[in-house]
């Protein structure tokens, strides 16, 4: 840990904060510029310490548009004692025949938005990283006598 109160978490530590969120939020760009929107997901486990963040989204929205190279992020904040950690993956972009391997039955997300037409995405993992922020040296307490 840095003085800062920041502390890197290890691979394991990132996929268990991403096993354990179901909403996350996919950053693209779009005519040149970031755009960052909150989705539903699921974390699917591939051989070989590899991952896909599953998504569902809507046929010829924003997300079923975007180019290959994207971005993922879960996080947690207690603004109350200034602590939090956040989970970023960036990876690539595919869409998914949903018949395929049974895509649908086994990797649903289970979208909010459930009677929508649906478009299946992954964000193919090529690096995991993540960070947890802690208060610095502890809380301060003032005696008085």
């Amino acid at each position: 840990m840095t003085g800062s109160g920041l502390v890197d978490l290890t691979f394991e530590e990132c996929v268990e904060r991403l096993e354990s969120r179901a909403i996350g939020r996919v950053a693209v760009v779009v005519d040149g510029y970031p755009l960052v929107l909150p989705v539903n997901y699921r974390l699917v486990a591939l051989p070989g310490r590899r991952y896909w963040v599953a998504v569902r989204t809507r046929p010829g929205g924003i997300i079923d548009r975007a180019a290959t190279h994207v971005a993922f992020e879960v996080d947690e904040i207690d603004r109350d004692q200034r602590e939090g950690w956040s989970v970023l993956v960036r990876g690539t972009l595919h869409r998914v025949d949903e018949d395929s391997a049974d895509f649908a039955s086994r990797y649903d997300p289970h979208s909010w938005l459930l009677d929508e037409p649906t478009v299946w995405m992954v964000i193919d993992a090529f690096q995991i990283t993540g960070r947890e922020l802690h208060q610095p040296g502890g809380r301060w307490e003032l005696e008085l006598s």
